[in-house]
């Protein structure tokens, strides 16, 4: 076997995840608890665009992580120091994230280059004489291209927040146009192909350090009040929310979702289905939020930004569910697109009832769709 082709993943090799792609997980605890709290300080419009430019980037490291992952052979010396590398970018872009777009934007940003840029010159280097050496040549220049505005960025603070958004587009819409190159052309269908099996694994487990949040942000709220009854009970609707959202999920993260990255375009396919799990996740980000403001203050009168926090993670979570279905089945589900509904519902006349009740009547809407998807798959078993 020639050097560069030994950095390539063999087709045979083990879908599980490996235990420095676990390790590299565990960054986002962090990373996700420090993006809660920065909304937990600002819930107001302005506030949730900036989290959502904080959240953006850290998700595409882990996109890309996973594809990398996916392409090359995990065992191999350099892939492994690059993992270790990957975790600790992204702890240093948690550190950075309270002020991200202040004193420590230098520090998100730079971590963030050097993270997608250094990855993307060793893998160049190391595939030199082979034919994949095209696809990581190409990858290095769009992220040396975005790389120059998150710098920019960083430096100049009167251009910081348009310089990001002009980086993270040309981030997010690099895998969608194959990212083409002058002389080098677009990365082809055989130079992307994933393994179905791999990337669902993958996303399971991000999507279970996410409830994680969930569940660590909700006992933390929980440990800092008197327990008292209301605030008991708001406790145990967001552990409810967090057991209904992970049962919601587990569908189209099984065997369906994998079959369909073998057999769809991973141009497409894949990266639509990588941005729907940043909505879902968002979600769940917005959703541990929530709990917090409901258990620290269960009685209080919702107002129209308590309201739209507390229904806007639900909404987010299904509203992924539901495209992602979609995607995979070329349908849509009617019963989680009426769950979405009534979630719209509840926003509009939450006005009326405490944030407490604002979060049962959440928790009663994704039980319906909870029941209604269990009663769906027994008699789709029963037919067959």
């Amino acid at each position: 076997m020639s050097r560069p082709a030994a950095l390539l993943r063999r087709r045979d090799e083990p879908l599980q995840a490996s235990f420095l792609e676990l390790f590299f997980d565990l960054a986002f605890v962090l990373a996700l608890r420090q993006i809660s709290l920065v909304l937990l300080a600002d819930t107001s419009l302005a506030g949730a665009a900036r989290t959502a430019l904080l959240l953006l980037p850290l998700w595409s490291v882990w996109v890309v992580t996973a594809w990398f992952t996916d392409w090359f052979a995990r065992e191999h010396r350099a892939v492994r120091a690059l993992l270790v590398g990957a975790t600790l970018g992204v702890l240093l872009m948690s550190v950075a994230v309270p002020d991200a777009t202040g004193s420590r934007a230098a520090l998100f940003a730079g971590a963030y280059v050097a993270l997608h840029v250094g990855r993307s010159i060793v893998t160049t280097v190391a595939l030199r004489g082979h034919p994949l050496r095209r696809r990581t040549l190409r990858i290095l220049i769009w992220f040396v291209a975005s790389g120059i505005f998150w710098l920019v960025g960083a430096a100049w603070p009167a251009v910081r927040v348009p310089a990001w958004v002009v980086a993270l587009t040309l981030d997010y819409a690099a895998p969608h146009l194959g990212w083409p190159v002058p002389g080098l052309g677009r990365a082809q269908h055989g130079e992307l192909r994933l393994r179905g099996g791999h990337l669902t694994e993958r996303f399971q487990q991000i999507f279970i350090i996410a409830l994680g949040e969930l569940i660590i942000g909700a006992g933390l709220a929980y440990s800092a009040t008197e327990l008292a009854p209301m605030q008991s009970a708001a406790f145990l609707l967001a552990f409810t929310a967090a057991v209904l959202v992970g049962r919601l999920y587990t569908a189209p993260a099984g065997p369906s979702l994998g079959a369909a990255i073998d057999q769809r375009d991973p141009l497409r396919f894949a990266t639509l289905t990588g941005n729907l799990h940043l909505v879902m996740i968002a979600g769940v980000v917005a959703t541990s939020v929530a709990a917090d403001l409901v258990i620290a203050h269960p009685t209080d009168k919702a107002s129209g930004v308590g309201i739209a926090l507390t229904v806007a993670g639900p909404v987010l979570f299904l509203a992924g569910r539901v495209a992602l279905s979609a995607l995979i089945y070329r349908r849509l589900s009617w019963y989680r697109s009426l769950g979405l509904a009534a979630l719209l519902v509840v926003a509009f006349i939450g006005s009326a009832a405490p944030l407490l009740g604002v979060a049962a009547a959440n928790v009663v809407a994704l039980l319906v769709v909870t029941l209604l998807d269990r009663r769906t798959k027994s008699r789709s078993r029963m037919k067959r």
